[in-house]
C-alpha cells in the first residue's frame, strides 16, 4: 500500500517548483506526513583549455545565503500546515535528490518539470527526467506550463 508520510520535494524556486511544494503539502496533509524541501546546486565553474575558473568563496557564500533565504521563505508560506524541514546541498542536482531521498528514507519524491523541448531541453537538461530515470523511490512529477 502506498503511503506518503515522509516526502522529499526538490525545488529550483520556479513557479513549477512552487506547484510541486503545494502538491507535496496536500499529500502530506492527507497522510499525516511531513515534507523536506531540498534545493541542490552546483558551484559555478568555467572550463578553459588551460584550466578551470571556480567561483570565489564570496560568490559561493552569496549563492548559499540566497538559497537558504529562499528555502526559509518557501517553508514559511506553509508554516503550521505540516512539519517542514529544509535542506540546501551542493552537488549534481539529480544525484543529490536521490542521495537525500535515500538518507531520509523518503516514501515519495515530488518534483516539478518545465516541459522544455528541443534545443532548450538539450541545452538545459532535465533534472526531473534524470530523477525519474535513476530514483529508487516513487516520483510524483508536477508539470509546469509549456514554454
Amino acid at each position: 500500500m502506498f503511503r506518503a508520510k515522509n516526502i522529499l520535494v526538490a525545488v529550483d524556486f520556479s513557479e513549477t517548483s512552487d506547484r510541486a511544494v503545494e502538491a507535496a503539502v496536500e499529500l502530506a496533509q492527507r497522510f499525516d506526513g511531513r515534507i523536506t524541501i531540498l534545493h541542490a546546486y552546483e558551484i559555478p565553474a568555467l572550463g578553459f583549455p588551460d584550466g578551470v575558473l571556480v567561483a570565489s568563496s564570496e560568490v559561493v557564500a552569496r549563492i548559499s545565503s540566497a538559497g537558504q533565504t529562499a528555502l526559509q521563505a518557501l517553508a514559511e508560506r506553509h508554516h503550521g500546515k505540516i512539519p517542514i524541514e529544509t535542506k540546501l546541498k551542493t552537488g549534481v542536482a539529480y544525484e543529490t535528490v536521490n542521495e537525500v531521498a535515500e538518507e531520509m528514507n523518503a516514501d515519495v519524491i515530488v518534483i516539478g518539470t518545465h516541459g522544455r523541448r528541443g534545443i532548450a531541453r538539450a541545452l538545459l537538461g532535465s533534472v526531473a527526467e534524470n530523477v525519474i530515470r535513476t530514483a529508487t523511490r516513487p516520483v510524483l512529477v508536477i508539470h509546469g506550463l509549456r514554454e
